[in-house]
């Protein structure tokens, strides 16, 4: 969109609409003081919420002229819009900022900086409230507009939040290596038709094809750049208090999810302790059941809210505990009573995919052939299972309706 300077000066003839908004600056002391960062918050969120569309920063909107932007003040300005845009909007707002020459009146050229935003798969908040665009102008959102966008986009109102396609990622990020393995004998030929078949990439508003939430979960080598917090934080504490001091060992567990899970499960297995008893053959006791920690990893990456980009998966290991916290509610119509008896997934893409990734996890005896059963069992096996080796019952909390925390006991040993 707009790739040419021609394409540029056109549209700053035509003047501001909906998906284009010229900014002309002024500074004092070095500093940006017009527009208030206030009001440049509002303005990117309102596009955010509303389309992709473009910013030009040294444009005078009122005489269409290319006014630029003195070179000693482009790294001034960048770092301002930076600021803006992960303090002043939440969540905080992804875009490209580019520097780049446009002739002005005289012939000559001078510097603008040009942002790109994106129409975002989150609904943003602004300085000053919650706007969205009309025309060539922002407007606060109404109430019944505000809960609409939250219906489609929301941490909780959104089914399929896992197909929307990710505007601000190209489709070179997903790894052929890592999407061909969900080829079959009968699957289309060329890359494209198979990667829009599996829904791994979608047309955004604009009819551009992007990658899918779940395609860049599962076919990105970093999902976490394009899908924030998309990663499990492990932790391993000494004792039984959630303190630096008693930190022992640490890992973000990054990568596709598949990866993740393996990950995670080998964090647990090697900073557990397992007692050896002789019985009169050597018999392990280890702190924690593999097939409990497998299945509640597994239920965390497979049915957390990837649309709350402010939380991650965090895996803490104590002395006398596993917790583990997922982002996000209960799916649907679950309760934390009927989690052992219903199954409901609120990423039905992801979990299918999940369903045709094998086991790579080596620590656990299954004779399930993949990551993902569908069948509903993953909740009754981590109950039982750390049940019958701590003789203590793994217990669900939700923390402020929007954080699932599982807990498992730890066996003494």
């Amino acid at each position: 969109m707009f790739d040419t300077n021609e394409e540029l000066l056109n549209q700053i003839d035509l003047g501001e609409d909906s998906i284009f908004e010229f900014k002309d600056l002024r500074f004092k002391d070095g500093k940006v003081v017009e527009p208030h960062r206030n009001s440049m918050s509002d303005e990117l969120a309102a596009m955010a919420n509303s389309y992709s569309g473009i910013f030009l920063l040294g444009v005078d909107d009122k005489t269409k002229t290319v006014t630029g932007i003195p070179e000693d003040k482009l790294d001034i300005v960048e770092m301002w819009l930076t600021g803006i845009c992960n303090d002043l909007i939440d969540p905080p707002l992804f875009c490209s900022i580019r520097k780049i020459l446009l002739p002005g009146i005289d012939g000559k050229l001078k510097p603008v900086i040009r942002i790109d935003v994106n129409r975002s798969l989150y609904v943003h908040k602004s300085a000053t409230g919650y706007f969205h665009r009309i025309g060539s102008s922002k407007r606060q959102m109404t109430p019944e507009l505000l809960a609409r966008l939250f219906q489609q986009r929301s941490q909780t109102g959104i089914i399929h939040f896992d197909e929307q396609a990710v505007s601000s990622a190209p489709l070179e990020i997903l790894e052929k290596e890592l999407w061909e393995r969900f080829k079959t004998p009968l699957s289309p030929k060329t890359g494209i038709e198979f990667l829009s078949k599996m829904n791994l990439i979608a047309e955004n508003d604009t009819g551009k094809l992007c990658p899918t939430v779940s395609g860049i979960l599962i076919a990105a080598k970093q999902p976490e750049e394009y899908i924030k917090n998309s990663f499990i934080q492990a932790i391993c504490y000494s004792g039984k208090e959630r303190n630096a001091a008693y930190q022992v060992d640490a890992k973000d567990i990054t990568g596709p999810i598949d990866s993740q899970i393996k990950d995670a499960c080998n964090f647990v297995f090697k900073n557990m302790k397992v007692a050896a008893i002789k019985a009169p053959h050597r018999i392990e006791k280890p702190q924690f059941s593999m097939n409990a920690v497998f299945e509640a990893i597994v239920n965390a990456v497979a049915h957390r809210d990837y649309s709350i980009q402010s939380s991650k998966i965090r895996l803490h290991l104590f002395d006398d505990r596993l917790e583990l916290f997922s982002p996000g509610t209960i799916p649907n119509t679950m309760t934390i009573e009927s989690l052992p008896l219903r199954q409901a997934a609120r990423n039905e893409l992801l979990t299918s995919l999940l369903a045709r990734c094998p086991v790579n996890v080596n620590n656990i005896s299954t004779d399930r052939e993949y990551i993902m059963d569908k069948r509903g069992e993953g909740v009754p096996i981590i109950l039982s299972e750390s049940s019958r080796l701590s003789n203590k019952k793994a217990v669900y909390q939700l923390i402020d309706n929007t954080e699932l925390l599982l807990t498992i006991y730890a066996a003494k040993i």
